[in-house]
């Protein structure tokens, strides 16, 4: 798993990589990774068109990228709006589809320095699992990852002047990648952009280019596997089992991790105080977008009134990827019959997390209080909706709203108990 613990939203990165761009040149080399569809094309051609003459945008996936002399041309063209405007940025989009991307990268940036030509550099990949490669290979100690993330509800408020209980409750029902969001009435759009502008590149274009794929029917039934098993502890024997073309378990593993690198699926490991005993234990399955959810599952969105088991299913989805995405390290804990949801690490602190919706049972919060016992840096935290929150109070246990943690995680205080 080769992605940034470090991952920000659309005017943090901008605000960053906007900084780094305008350092004193050469510097080292921006990689912005992140999942497809989620701004890094708009947020290059912003830096682009804040910087004026300054800037060169190229898509390295366009079609001038495969012409004779396509690179010697840009570099060529970077020195001379240096020589003229002092300092120059090229902007490389998707770089990983130049062959041989990092090694000539290195060539231009060690050219640069002996030369003191003040050019910087910054570069884009849909998927952690090519630049990361590309860099470890050739860009040692020249470069810095920034990972764009996917939306969160909060940024998606803002951005669409949006009404922020909708704007959670759209991230559950079809998540909130920002091209599809003006699609969100018209199902039939909405699900041709995702599955042609995200799901298709993803998997059918990104992973085939990027690793040794030998078998891609069977990706792409991993793939469709976890779609539709939201929040699902998942041995791999039985996800090989439910695959039509049944590969080894090893391959199996080896396509969760380049699905994780996609940005498409996480498979979460278990908290576990042996190493041994957590990379032995069977992953759990979250979508890190519920628009994967909702454009493979032919019902569609589930509602809590008829449909309150896959309903909770996809809130826990969303709230676990929420986590994720924002960069904390997220597992989950079980020893039968007790089990914690989500035992979260990071810059917003230690959590074990329990999702509920649809219920009261008070004994669905025995695996979280017997997890605290056992690991007393952890706060419990129950996420749900209004029954499980009076629920989680009678029995002294911190408690939000899911549409709460959506917007922000578990920052300040939680909620009340109603």
């Amino acid at each position: 798993m080769a992605t940034s613990p470090f991952r920000f939203p659309y005017g943090d990165c901008l605000r960053l990589v906007a900084e780094r761009a305008g350092e004193p040149a050469p510097g080292r080399v921006q990689l912005l990774t992140g999942p497809r569809q989620v701004g890094k094309t708009t947020l290059l051609l912003e830096i682009a068109a804040g910087l004026g003459p300054r800037a060169i945008y190229a898509a390295a996936d366009g079609p001038e990228a495969s012409t004779p002399g396509f690179w010697e041309r840009l570099w060529l063209d970077a020195e001379e709006r240096a020589r003229e405007h002092g300092w120059a940025v090229v902007l490389l989009d998707e770089i990983h589809f130049l062959p041989g991307w990092a090694s000539r990268l290195k060539a231009e940036w060690d050219r640069m320095r002996r030369r003191r030509i003040p050019v910087n550099v910054v570069a884009t990949g849909s998927s952690a699992l090519g630049l990361a490669a590309g860099s470890r290979e050739s860009l040692a100690g020249r470069f810095e990852r920034i990972t764009l993330g996917h939306w969160s509800a909060a940024s998606v408020a803002r951005a669409f002047e949006m009404d922020p209980a909708e704007a959670a409750d759209l991230a559950v029902r079809i998540g909130s990648y920002p091209g599809s969001l003006p699609l969100r009435r018209d199902p039939a759009r909405w699900a041709a952009y995702v599955r042609d502008a995200i799901v298709e590149p993803a998997v059918g274009r990104d992973l085939l280019a990027l690793a040794p794929i030998r078998r891609p029917a069977l990706l792409r039934q991993v793939f469709a596997v976890c779609a539709t098993s939201p929040a699902q502890i998942v041995s791999l024997k039985k996800l090989q089992g439910s695959l039509q073309d049944p590969g080894a378990l090893a391959t199996i593993s080896h396509y969760l991790d380049l699905l994780e690198d996609a940005y498409l699926i996480a498979a979460l490991r278990k908290h576990a105080g042996r190493p041994a005993r957590r990379r032995s234990s069977p992953p759990k399955i979250v979508a890190l977008s519920n628009a994967l959810l909702a454009v493979t599952d032919p019902r569609g969105a589930p509602e809590p009134a008829t449909d309150p088991a896959r309903f909770g299913a996809w809130v826990e989805n969303a709230v676990l990827a929420h986590a994720w995405n924002s960069g904390q390290q997220v597992r989950y804990w079980r020893e039968a019959p007790l089990e914690v949801d989500g035992v979260i690490e990071g810059t917003w602190g230690r959590w074990a997390i329990e999702v509920k919706t649809g219920g009261t049972d008070p004994g669905r919060f025995r695996g979280l209080l017997e997890f605290t016992r056992r690991f007393p840096g952890f706060k419990p935290l129950v996420v749900g909706d209004p029954p499980a929150i009076a629920a989680a109070g009678r029995l002294g246990i911190g408690a939000m709203d899911w549409r709460r943690f959506l917007l922000g995680g578990p920052r300040g205080e939680p909620a009340e108990s109603a």
